[in-house]
């Protein structure tokens, strides 16, 4: 169902829980170019930070790719249920240390990208062997993420893409990719593993040279297609994913809130037109405005998801090193954070000035019989409507003067 922007007046929903996943703080910030900086760091250490962070009150939720958290043996895809295995033990202790410091573990999502078997793509992969493979490790990051309390599983398409479109067997493609969505909510359902959803987290590009999901608009058309579509909706990466190939990530989160499909969303920040950053909110040569709006549209649409970081340290504000390795991590965490809050802070300043407020009005009078003919349905009602053209053309909208305001209130002025 499409819901409607608020009329009468912004409510205040502002100060959203907050998602800090295993993967940003366990990233050593590597590159094409060059190995990972900082010294690793095990899945239990992650969690030790991120329970010193939730004690600070910088952080709510968690989140992880099943391999963030255990290794994956693709001939014993069935350990995480052998209560004597090194890996449940060390979910077992996962799970522990997170119900202690009250973090709720919020997301799934299986890695498909980095064995090299999936080089060519997991659910959508042309072998059929391979899509097995992926299925099988797919059933065990759920079991993994409803064993630590997930309430959603993300797809991200990963390396189903491809480079040369010879290669891809078109008239199978979109088919592969509905099953291997469908396998998961056939999966949740049959063994009652309790997730209220699951998402589809789009790329244009990266690893591949192509996706074939690339924007919001194919995900939630694919979304439409498979058996339970209200199961599922999307998680876009704000601002990276879309802004890669210079859309905006503004609209996609209007169109995936109004469509009633934004669960919650991923954070970080993109210069247009580059390879995927991973800055952190705000952090970089560009974005500010662009976050900023994004957080006053989802509190003008009245959202009620959370916010989950998807980026990672500056690679130039990393060292190597023992002390280094928690240290820096550490302090990656609170800059996240506060960047967020301060984009957060200024958007709900934004939704209150009344000011800004006034001149919205002026662009978006509205006329109450207008509205209703058109709310009707009824094509007489429409027909019969006389509009007046001289007056309507020569109108002056504003905007221009709008945008400076919002500009002078991002200046603090």
């Amino acid at each position: 169902m499409w819901k409607t922007i608020l009329e009468g007046g912004i409510s205040s929903i502002m100060k959203r829980k907050i998602s800090m996943p295993y993967w940003c703080v366990g990233n050593p910030v590597g590159d094409p170019f060059g190995p990972g900086v900082l010294n690793k760091i095990s899945s239990l250490e992650v969690t030790d930070l991120l329970v010193e962070a939730r004690r600070e009150g910088l952080i709510d939720f968690t989140a992880a790719h099943d391999c963030d958290l255990v290794p994956w043996d693709p001939v014993n895809n069935n350990d995480d249920q052998d209560e004597s295995s090194s890996v449940f033990q060390t979910l077992k202790s996962i799970k522990e240390k997170l119900g202690k410091a009250d973090i709720q573990f919020k997301m799934i999502s299986c890695n498909l990208h980095a064995d090299p078997v999936f080089r060519n793509g997991g659910i959508a992969n042309p072998d059929p062997r391979i899509r097995i493979l992926a299925a099988q490790k797919v059933m065990r990051a759920l079991r993994i993420g409803h064993f630590l309390g997930a309430e959603y599983f993300t797809y991200w398409v990963a390396r189903d893409g491809f480079e040369c479109q010879f290669s891809v067997p078109w008239e199978n493609t979109y088919r592969f990719l509905a099953e291997g969505l469908d396998l998961v909510s056939n999966y949740v359902q049959e063994e009652n593993l309790g997730y209220r959803g699951g998402t589809v987290e789009y790329k244009p590009n990266e690893p591949r040279g192509e996706s074939f999901l690339p924007t919001v608009g194919h995900s939630l058309a694919l979304i439409s297609r498979l058996k339970r579509p209200d199961f599922w909706g999307v998680n876009p990466e704000v601002l990276q994913h879309d802004q890669m190939t210079g859309l905006t990530s503004v609209g996609a989160v209007a169109f995936a809130v109004a469509a009633g499909k934004l669960f919650f969303i991923h954070v970080g920040n993109q210069k247009p037109n580059q390879f995927d950053n991973d800055n952190p909110p705000l952090i970089g040569m560009d974005g500010v405005k662009e976050f900023v709006s994004i957080l006053y549209i989802l509190e003008r649409m009245a959202w009620e998801g959370y916010v989950e970081f998807d980026n990672h340290p500056l690679r130039t504000d990393t060292a190597p090193g023992g002390e280094n390795r928690l240290n820096v991590r550490r302090d990656y965490i609170r800059l996240a954070v506060e960047s967020y809050k301060a984009a957060e802070t200024k958007a709900e300043e934004l939704a209150q000035d009344e000011k800004i407020q006034s001149a919205q009005r002026k662009i978006w009078e509205t006329d109450t019989q207008a509205e209703k003919a058109l709310g009707s349905g009824s094509l007489s009602e429409v027909d019969a409507y006389r509009c007046d053209y001289q007056s309507l053309v020569r109108e002056r909208l504003g905007i221009g003067e709008l945008d400076l305001l919002i500009a002078r209130r991002l200046f603090g002025q």
